[in-house]
């Protein structure tokens, strides 16, 4: 096996390719930016968003199998980034180039926004796909195309529907890490919904749940998360407890936010079934997190 990863440089994508390099599996970066730890014979630079032919891309890789991570998500803006419906074409196009090219199997990142979330626990089979979103409904367009592709050219083809992933790599303003500063004495207190429950998974078993569908040539919608919901309120102790820091003023500034339900997660039991498994807690990847973000 030798994989196409695009999106390498971004948060999942640099955990993604240690996963695949720590499974000996060789791997050819695409994209606008090399990972600074990426050999020049390892990596194709291209704009994805402007590359006409993803064949021609696919067979100058020497690849057989495609994992495709990049999107536009530039934290608060990829909600409604007028890129949304570019990304999806631009991941139609490199699927059917991919296809036509000879690729023996894709697996591509979702995310759990193309979910209705009124219902709380959100399983592939049978909850509605209703995305409130241009980001959940531009990833929900790409999905329906490339899936389709995979059936007319026969390449089985994953689609992995990220909930809440953390770890080192994250943006800044994202929840854990600020958190961390705000126990570091660097950032004030700021408002969560400490009451909600969401779906949290660090971001090396998202990794690793991407990797388990490409090495089990999977075909179909998996949700990759922890299955297990966790009230804000408690990740803001825990934190707060492995740092020995007080985040009570955090607490103290909680508040219902409108239009975000109450309960949000995956069920995982499919992914499982191809032999997934978390390998870090909520603790034991809060832990991580903060080690890395102090080293």
């Amino acid at each position: 096996m030798k994989v196409l990863l695009t999106g390498a440089s971004g948060f999942l994508g640099r955990h993604v390719l240690e996963a695949l390099r720590c499974r000996g599996i060789e791997t050819v970066l695409v994209g606008r930016h090399r990972p600074a730890d990426c050999p020049l014979e390892e990596y194709i630079e291209t704009d994805l968003l402007a590359e006409p032919d993803g064949g021609t891309l696919f067979r100058a890789s020497g690849a057989t199998h495609l994992l495709h991570l990049a999107w536009y998500v530039k934290h608060g803006q990829y909600w409604t980034s007028e890129l949304n419906p570019r990304w999806a074409e631009a991941t139609v196009r490199l699927v059917d180039g991919c296809c036509r090219a000879g690729c023996q199997g894709m697996v591509l990142a979702g995310t759990c926004a193309e979910y209705d979330w009124s219902g709380g626990i959100c399983l592939e089979d049978s909850t509605p796909l209703r995305p409130a979103t241009p980001y959940g409904a531009s990833k929900d367009a790409a999905r329906r195309q490339a899936m389709a592709l995979g059936v007319q050219h026969q390449v089985p083809c994953a689609w992995g529907r990220v909930f809440l992933p953390y770890g080192s790599g994250e943006d800044p303003r994202r929840l854990v890490p600020s958190l961390i500063e705000v126990c570091r004495g660097r950032r004030a207190p700021f408002a969560v919904d400490a009451a909600a429950h969401r779906d949290f998974l660090h971001a090396s078993d998202v990794a690793e749940g991407f990797v388990t569908l490409l090495n089990r040539q999977a075909s179909g919608e998996f949700n990759i998360s922890s299955g297990q919901p966790v009230e804000i309120g408690t990740l803001v102790r825990e934190l707060a407890r492995i740092m020995g820091a007080d985040l009570q003023a955090v607490l103290d500034l909680s508040v219902r936010r409108p239009g975000e339900p109450p309960l949000l997660a995956g069920d995982n039991r499919k992914l499982r079934a191809l032999g997934w498994h978390p390998q870090l807690s909520l603790t034991q990847g809060l832990e991580r997190t903060i080690r890395e973000a102090l080293a």
